[in-house]
């Protein structure tokens, strides 16, 4: 791994795999912060994603970090990760047939660079009404925990997907468009391979 490789401020497995599509090396190091924030979902993924950034600052003080925090909301509820198969349910029961957002801020702190750099994506997605099996088979599944809004586009939950307006790998967990605008920005060394 080279030394300059960029900190990922993240131990999803989703997260990594996006970044490794980009082509860009990076460590993963995740940050342990007090996720416990109300607020519009907007205003939630910022902050969050900046207090994972900044909380490895002190560790990393001249490496590029990037941190960032998904959430599903419908009607302006937060739908985050369900704790058990009863809240699983109940999520994909009221996702379903509806439009909803998917919500993530991602933050960007530069080697040499006082400001953090944060931004946000939202991509809308539209779920095929289910019957009450179809739910309740894929939360047997499994495949909802662990996920923002119980659900994983890139798994089983990609048949519910009717429309997706915006970015589809938001929905997944990282906006790698944004990412790619936000490393640019503050002059992130591409290696000579990678397409910028």
């Amino acid at each position: 791994m080279p030394h300059d490789a960029l900190i990922l401020a993240s131990s999803s497995p989703r997260r990594q795999e996006l970044l490794t599509s980009m082509g860009i090396p990076f460590e993963v190091h995740p940050a342990d912060v007090d996720e416990d924030v109300n607020g519009h979902p907007q205003e939630v993924v910022l902050l969050l994603a900046q207090r994972k950034a900044q909380a490895l600052r002190p560790q990393f003080p001249h490496r590029y970090i990037l941190a960032a925090d998904t959430l599903v909301s419908l009607d302006g509820r937060i739908f985050g990760k369900p704790k058990d198969e009863l809240v699983a349910q109940r999520m994909i029961q009221e996702l379903q047939g509806k439009w909803h957002e998917v919500h993530s801020g991602v933050c960007l702190i530069a080697p040499g660079e006082e400001a953090a750099d944060a931004r946000h994506a939202m991509t809308k997605v539209h779920f095929a009404p289910l019957t009450e099996d179809e739910v309740s088979t894929y939360v047997a599944s499994g495949e909802p925990f662990g996920k923002a809004g119980a659900y994983a586009i890139q798994g089983r939950a990609g048949m519910f997907v009717t429309e997706i307006i915006g970015s589809f790998s938001n929905v997944i967990g990282l906006p790698t468009a944004l990412v790619r605008q936000m490393l640019i920005s503050h002059r992130y060394p591409f290696q000579k391979e990678q397409v910028v």
